[in-house]
C-alpha cells in the first residue's frame, strides 16, 4: 500500500510556492511591459538638427538597444511562460516533482529557480 502514495510537496508548501510564484510573475510582467515600452519608444532623443555623424551613431546605437530589448524581452516572455506552466503544476499538485528522478526539488532550489522541473541530481546527469 505505501508505494501507491505519491511524493509530494503538502497544500501548504504548495500555496507556498504559489504565492512566490505569483509574486514573481506580477514583476516579471512590469519588467516585460518595460522592455516593450521602451521598444516600442521611437528614441528621438531630439537629435534631429545635430551633426549628420551623430545622427548616423544614434541610429546605430537605437538599433542595437532595440535588438538587445528584443532579446530581453523574449527571454522575459519565456521565464513568465514557465512560471506559469509552475502555476499548473501545483493545481495539479505535481509541482515540485523532479520529471527524471520523480523525486522531491530541494525547498531551496525551488525558492530560487521557482519554474524548475529537475533536481541538482537531474541536472548534474546532463552535463
Amino acid at each position: 500500500m505505501a508505494q501507491d502514495i505519491k511524493v509530494r510537496y503538502s497544500d501548504k508548501d504548495l500555496a507556498e510556492f504559489k504565492e512566490l510564484i505569483d509574486a514573481k510573475i506580477e514583476k516579471a510582467q512590469k519588467h516585460l511591459d518595460l522592455l516593450k515600452s521602451a521598444y516600442m519608444n521611437d528614441g528621438n532623443n531630439g537629435t534631429d538638427d545635430t551633426s549628420p555623424t551623430f545622427k548616423a551613431f544614434e541610429e546605430g546605437s537605437e538599433t542595437m538597444s532595440k535588438e538587445a530589448n528584443t532579446q530581453l524581452a523574449i527571454r522575459q516572455e519565456k521565464f513568465i511562460r514557465d512560471l506559469k506552466n509552475a502555476l499548473l503544476r501545483i493545481e495539479n499538485k505535481t509541482y515540485g516533482i523532479c520529471r527524471v528522478t520523480g523525486k522531491l526539488i530541494n525547498k531551496e532550489r525551488l525558492r530560487l529557480v521557482p519554474h524548475a522541473t529537475l533536481s541538482i541530481e537531474a541536472k548534474n546527469m546532463q552535463k
